[in-house]
């Protein structure tokens, strides 16, 4: 694993491509890590990636080649003690809180992949992310490549932005378009003028706490559309929308007339 931390490259104008996986498979997660992209997202709130497999897709992605420079995400199923500190303990570095509302919510959030006294994640003493108690300084430096993403995904919680951005530990913070389409009427349709509208007012809020901004922006129209809006980290496909995506087409562009 590289030195180089996602809260180290997600810096002002810095534009960071991911892959968003949620098919389960740690061979797709490896060859998603050999590809070049930047970072990738393990799905656990809307797949059924359980706990036991994140272990075999990060040394998917470790040992990929290029694989040691790609900085893996999780998305837990929900924003939750235990799974928080469960997920840091098999080596989970980067994490991606679903659904946060307010500065509560993040400091609560932040509190969890802390040691007290800064937080309230429990100690266990050989794990993963110790190299199985090998590392004797892990209790001294592991929130140096810690990197604590919570998503805005409401109305309301785009309202919050600037008291979330200010709680200490949150390093970045990522839109999700399509709950926040949602929240105002427009389920389905993300590229709804209003919703638009207020994905660049949250990008705003985001960039004048000082924070680095993230989004899902499958495709390169939209991934194109939000790297010029600022945004610094956007995942521009997942592995499920690749595959059904041109899967469809090759059929389609294959098949015999008539």
């Amino acid at each position: 694993m590289s030195d180089v931390t996602l809260k180290k490259f997600l810096t002002p104008g810095n534009r960071k491509s991911g892959f968003w996986l949620s098919l389960c498979a740690p061979t797709v997660t490896e060859i998603a890590a050999g590809s070049g992209i930047d970072w990738l997202l393990l799905d656990m709130e809307h797949s059924p990636n359980d706990l036991s497999q994140i272990p075999d897709h990060l040394r998917a992605a470790g040992s990929a080649p290029g694989g040691a420079d790609v900085e893996v995400i999780v998305r837990p199923p929900v924003a939750d003690q235990t799974m928080t500190k469960r997920l840091l303990d098999i080596g989970v570095r980067n994490l991606m809180f679903p659904m946060i509302q307010s500065a509560d919510d993040a400091a609560r959030a932040v509190s969890w992949t802390r040691y007290p006294p800064q937080g309230v994640r429990g100690i266990s003493a050989t794990v993963r992310a110790n190299n199985y108690a090998r590392q004797s300084d892990y209790l001294k430096t592991y929130a140096d490549a810690l990197c604590v993403i919570v998503q805005v995904e409401t109305s309301e919680a785009v309202d919050n932005i600037p008291a979330i951005a200010a709680v200490p530990g949150v390093d970045a913070i990522f839109v999700g378009p399509g709950d926040l389409a949602a929240s105002m009427g427009h389920a389905g349709d993300p590229m709804h003028k209003a919703v638009q509208e207020r994905i660049a007012q949250a990008v705003a809020l985001i960039h004048d706490a000082g924070v680095p901004a993230g989004i899902l922006g499958y495709g390169h129209d939209a991934t194109r559309g939000y790297f010029d809006q600022g945004f610094e980290f956007v995942a521009i496909a997942g592995d499920a929308w690749l595959m059904t995506r041109h899967m469809d087409a090759m059929v389609r562009d294959l098949k015999p007339a008539g």
